[in-house]
């Protein structure tokens, strides 16, 4: 049977709710995800960093790198669709380029 993404995603989603409603204790299921979050790798990479440092430290400082990864990650995306776009414009020169070329030569004939 061929399935289109619309239905693909119904299908999905429709399993991922008779998950949940078949999961009792939702806190345990998702104990790994919190475990392995963002914010705890922050924080571990903020004791490495700053051994010595209080609780309230931490905290800036984890603060502080998370934000430095989120804009890191913004700048990489940016770099993406900029590079992207130049791409396609270079390519729509070349096609009109192309487009003239054959057009004067079709003339000269």
């Amino acid at each position: 049977m061929d399935v289109n993404t619309s239905e693909r995603t119904m299908q999905l989603r429709l399993a991922a709710h008779i998950s949940w409603a078949n999961t009792t204790d939702r806190s345990s299921r998702t104990a790994a995800a919190r475990k392995a979050s963002h914010h705890t790798r922050f924080l571990e990479q903020a004791r490495k960093q700053h051994p010595n440092a209080s609780e309230a430290e931490l905290a800036g400082i984890a603060a502080s790198l998370k934000k430095a990864h989120y804009q890191a990650l913004a700048l990489k995306s940016a770099q993406a669709r900029r590079i992207k776009k130049e791409q396609a414009q270079a390519d729509k020169a070349r096609r009109i380029e192309r487009e003239l070329a054959a057009a004067r030569s079709g003339s000269a004939a």
